[in-house]
């Protein structure tokens, strides 16, 4: 019994450690993203990294979420003679949820594993140490740039995302549920307001700093050489995970009671 008692406060010891640190970590990021010295060229090559790398898998996920809830919504809906809505239902269910959260998980798996890992790398070969040495801040020059590169592209990766999603879903309606392209477009106008596109635009913006600096905190506390850094990375993937779901669920609160 003492020893699970002396396991649990180990336990929490050492969690509430690691949100010490990440919340030094995030607040140092912000003060590096106001302060000089500015790393333009590394916010663009981490832009093109998080954002171009991470286009394809976002085109194929958004594409096919959109199509199959096409397919499974189409069969609901006919039982209440509701087929001409289906386009109604994917354009709210993208926008307002899916769209974001998958994007954001696409995202966790492709970049926040990627951070940790690199920057894992650099801790256990001593290159995070070279960088103090020659009197370079590694948040300003590794973790500011990934910051504000996930800031930007997140968003903009979610809208390419629900337009995909859209346009799967209108395939399927048009070749499989036969909808016609008019009644489809028709019922995702009408089933769309301006709350619902807000949120769906503002909780990528949280979604993509939380991927980023989880990635980035994981990847500077590695220890233990090349196996380490593996753990490091599942570490980030399934913590990024876990919190773009948990984060979402907080800021969709918080969205519904201002808009609504």
């Amino acid at each position: 019994m003492n020893n699970v008692r002396i396991w649990a406060i180990e336990w929490i010891k050492k969690a509430l450690l690691e949100v010490q640190e990440y919340v030094r970590l995030c607040i140092a990021a912000v003060q590096g993203i106001f302060s000089r010295p500015f790393y333009f060229r590394d916010v663009i090559e981490q832009i093109d990294v998080i954002g171009l790398g991470s286009l394809t898998v976002v085109l194929l996920t958004g594409f096919f979420t959109g199509a199959v809830l096409a397919l499974q919504s189409g069969m609901t809906l006919d039982q209440f003679g509701a087929r001409p809505f289906v386009g109604r239902l994917i354009s709210a269910s993208m926008i307002k949820e899916l769209g974001p959260v998958l994007t954001a998980l696409m995202l966790s798996g492709r970049v926040g594993s990627g951070i940790a890992a690199e920057l894992g790398s650099m801790v256990v070969t001593e290159q995070i140490s070279a960088l103090r040495a020659l009197g370079t801040d590694p948040i300003r020059k590794l973790v500011v740039p990934r910051v504000l590169a996930g800031f930007i592209m997140c968003p903009i990766l979610t809208v390419v995302s629900d337009t995909v999603g859209m346009l799967g879903g209108w395939i399927v309606a048009l070749t499989q549920l036969r909808v016609s392209s008019g009644v489809y477009w028709s019922a995702v106008v009408e089933g769309l307001f301006i709350q619902d596109v807000y949120m769906g635009i503002i909780k990528p913006f949280f979604l993509g700093i939380v991927i980023v600096t989880i990635g980035c905190h994981v990847g500077l506390r590695t220890t233990g050489g090349t196996q380490g850094v593996g753990r490091s990375t599942t570490n980030a993937v399934v913590a990024s995970s876990v919190l773009v779901l948990i984060v979402d669920f907080f800021v969709t609160r918080l969205l519904i009671s201002i808009f609504f």
